[in-house]
């Protein structure tokens, strides 16, 4: 029985650990949600599961050490639960991400981004006007746009410096003009139309070199935030999945080795039991 406790004990620190990666992509999400996806609602599903395996762990830990056989199935019960749901969000992550990503351009290394790549719950929530209000405010407001000059040795990067560029998807989607609009470059976020004619696109007549709107107004840019969430979702996600695995792997040794201890303990009260009737007790009147 010892045995079984120390295995239950050993599981549950070990599944305690595993609590540190979720809520460890939780709260990367949280940063990135008030610096550059901006989008304030995925990070708290998986904090509330990292939290919760945490507490749970510790009480299973705490009923192994002290042989409490209740917080031994309480930690089962409601982890049973807790890896359900992390593998719905993780199911829910996956589905919602599933369509959209960017589009290779001719002579570019960046990626252009188009909303009509992208469907699902996912895009509704972000074209909503409330939504998108917020999230355009957080996007222009964390500055990303105005990080992205750069120079060398003080001298501005020429239009093939630039167009060779890696860009985020947010970069490209909010802070330069679609490249099929045909305007010419001046600077990263300064663009006036070519000598081509500009494309029938509706974002390249929404394109604004003040500095204060830019491309926000832009279909392209919503494209941009989403294809930065599809990004950081998917990075989290393969984090869960396997932490997931990991979970139901510890998941079934813990349950067995609390069923070896019910046994165990049903075993030692049939034995008393046999004793008590074999050697019943003698009372001298």
């Amino acid at each position: 029985m010892r045995s079984s406790n120390n295995l239950i004990g050993l599981v549950n620190f070990f599944t305690f650990l595993l609590s540190i990666p979720i809520l460890g992509g939780g709260i990367w999400l949280s940063t990135r949600a008030n610096s550059t996806d901006c989008m304030r609602f995925l990070q708290w599903p998986l904090i509330v599961i990292g939290i919760s395996i945490m507490v749970v762990s510790l009480a299973g830990f705490a009923g192994a050490c002290y042989r409490n056989k209740f917080l031994m199935w309480l930690y089962l019960f409601i982890m049973f639960f807790i890896i359900a749901a992390l593998l719905g969000f993780t199911i829910f992550a996956y589905a919602v991400t599933d369509k959209g990503s960017g589009r290779f351009v001719m002579n570019r290394r960046y990626h252009d981004y188009y909303l009509r790549d992208y469907s699902g719950w996912l895009k509704d929530r972000v074209t909503d006007n409330g939504y998108w209000r917020e999230i355009r405010s957080c996007v222009r407001d964390s500055g990303v746009c105005k990080k992205i000059p750069r120079d060398l040795n003080g001298v501005p990067e020429t239009p093939q410096m630039f167009f060779f560029r890696k860009l985020t998807p947010i970069e490209s989607g909010c802070c330069k003009p679609p490249t099929e609009c045909g305007y010419t470059y001046m600077n990263e976020t300064v663009w006036v139309p070519g000598g081509e004619m500009v494309g029938p696109n509706p974002d390249c007549m929404l394109w604004n070199n003040d500095q204060r709107v830019l491309c926000y107004q832009c279909s392209s840019c919503k494209a941009g935030v989403l294809g930065s969430l599809k990004s950081s979702w998917r990075k989290v996600s393969v984090i869960n999945i396997v932490v997931l695995i990991i979970l139901v792997i510890f998941y079934v040794i813990a349950y067995a080795a609390y069923r070896n201890v019910k046994r165990m303990d049903n075993d030692e009260s049939a034995g008393e039991a046999r004793m008590t009737k074999s050697h019943p007790s003698h009372f001298q009147m």
